[in-house]
This record gives structure tokens, C-alpha cells and sequence, in this order.
């Protein structure tokens, strides 16, 4: 489904992602876990068409990805709930999730994906004509990753969900996340810094350090990685 071969990108010219080579077959979940600095949001800022690919190329459903404005590769397909959450605080809950279905695919099943992401979240069921911005953190990143999922997507991108939320309140969104697979069996790629939850529940995942993948594997040979177990999971 998406094929990133050598990918080099970053700003000016500086390069913060070098030669990268990551591969999401339909229907995975993927984890990208590293620390701080190591290049996620840039690789995802580079897959959405916000920051412009230096070398290599990004191919989605046999599309070349780098040949596409920002817009048309959400036309195409791609969901990216940023880190932060970014939700637009002075428009409603169902506003938001209005915004996100402005893709074709997201207007057609705007009644279906509305009833489904209340299913999921049904505090935003409750809660739909409040303003975003009054939300908690946990309910704006519900919010974030419903407004995703209202498009009607083919791959879901997911940067940081746990950033700043409570432990609780980060294990109901992977719950979700969860619940959000099985019943669609969407694609799912994840940036993640609690690393344990990432390749807990990835099929397979790709350890990012200083712009240069350093490990991949499926989730078991990840977890049970010495450099893994000690850097990450503290063991």
C-alpha cells in the first residue's frame, strides 16, 4: 500500500530523514517509535506533502506520492492526525468532524462515519456542539483522530496520540485504536514514544534514530531486541 524508498527530506538544506526505506501492506499496523529529534513528524510531514522530499520516492496505492499537492494525497486516501492534535478550537465538535469529511469519500459515508466515530467515542456523541477548544486533552485527541477517520481513509497516520495525556486516559485511545482495526481493518501507521503499547500492538514496526532506520521487525523480535529491552523499555 505505501513504499518509501531511500527517502531523504528535511528543511532548507539540512536533511533530517536520510535514505529511509519503510514498507505498510493493506490492512497493518505499523509502529515507528524512536526519541525525540529522531525524525517522525518530519517523515509524516513528508508523506502528507508539508515538508517537500529531497531524494527517493513514496508510492501509495501505485501512486507516486511526490507528484501529488498536499490536498490530492488527502483526496487520495490519507488521513494524518498531526501531533498536537490540532483540532480548530473555536469551531464545534461536529464542525470538525464535518472538516474532515471534505473528501469525496468522506462526504459519501459522511452519515456512516459520523455514527461510527460517536460509537467509538461516544463523548463526542455528548458533546457535539461544544467548541473544541473546551475540550479536555483526551477528548480534543478523540476528536483529532475521529476528524481523521471521517475522510474516509485508506491509511490512517497517527503522530503521538499519548502526547500529553494522562497514562489512563492514552491506554483508552489504543484501546480504541484497537476497536477502530478489527472493526474496519483499516490500515494504521503509528509515530509513538511509549514504545511498549507501539510494538504491543503493531504487526510490525521500524526503530527511527538521528533520521536513519537503526531496527525493524514484527512486534515479538522487536520487544525482544536487547537494544530494544534497554533503550526503550527499560529492562
Amino acid at each position: 500500500m505505501l513504499n518509501i524508498n531511500n527517502l531523504t527530506s528535511g528543511y532548507s538544506e539540512t536533511p533530517v530523514l536520510k535514505e529511509i526505506t519503510i514498507a505498510v501492506e493493506q490492512g497493518q499496523f505499523v509502529s515507528i517509535v524512536g526519541p525525540n529529534g529522531a525524525g517522525k513528524s518530519t517523515l509524516f510531514k513528508t508523506i502528507s506533502g508539508t515538508v517537500t522530499a529531497m531524494s527517493g520516492s513514496i508510492e501509495f496505492l501505485d501512486q507516486d506520492l511526490l507528484a501529488l499537492e498536499p490536498f490530492e494525497r488527502a483526496r487520495a486516501g490519507i488521513a494524518h492526525v498531526p501531533e498536537g492534535r490540532q483540532v480548530f478550537p473555536s469551531l464545534s465538535v461536529l464542525e470538525n468532524l464535518e472538516l474532515g469529511s471534505y473528501p469525496k469519500s468522506g462526504q459519501r459515508n459522511w452519515d456512516q462515519n459520523r455514527k461510527r466515530v460517536f460509537e467509538w467515542f461516544p463523548v463526542l456523541e455528548q458533546r457535539q456542539t461544544q467548541l473544541a477548544g473546551t475540550l479536555s486533552g483526551g477528548e480534543q485527541q478523540m476528536l483529532a483522530i475521529g476528524r481523521g477517520l471521517a475522510s474516509s481513509p485508506s491509511l490512517l497516520m497517527l503522530d503521538e496520540p499519548s502526547m500529553g495525556l494522562a497514562p489512563a486516559v492514552a491506554d483508552f485511545i489504543f484501546d480504541k485504536l484497537m476497536d477502530i482495526r478489527r472493526d474496519t481493518g483499516l490500515t494504521i501507521l503509528l509515530v509513538e514514544q511509549r514504545v511498549a503499547e507501539a510494538l504491543e500492538f503493531a504487526d510490525h514496526g521500524y526503530v527511527l534514530e538521528t533520521g536513519r532506520i537503526v531496527l525493524q521487525g514484527d512486534n515479538s523480535a522487536l520487544r525482544a531486541d536487547d537494544r530494544i529491552r534497554e533503550a526503550y523499555l527499560g529492562m
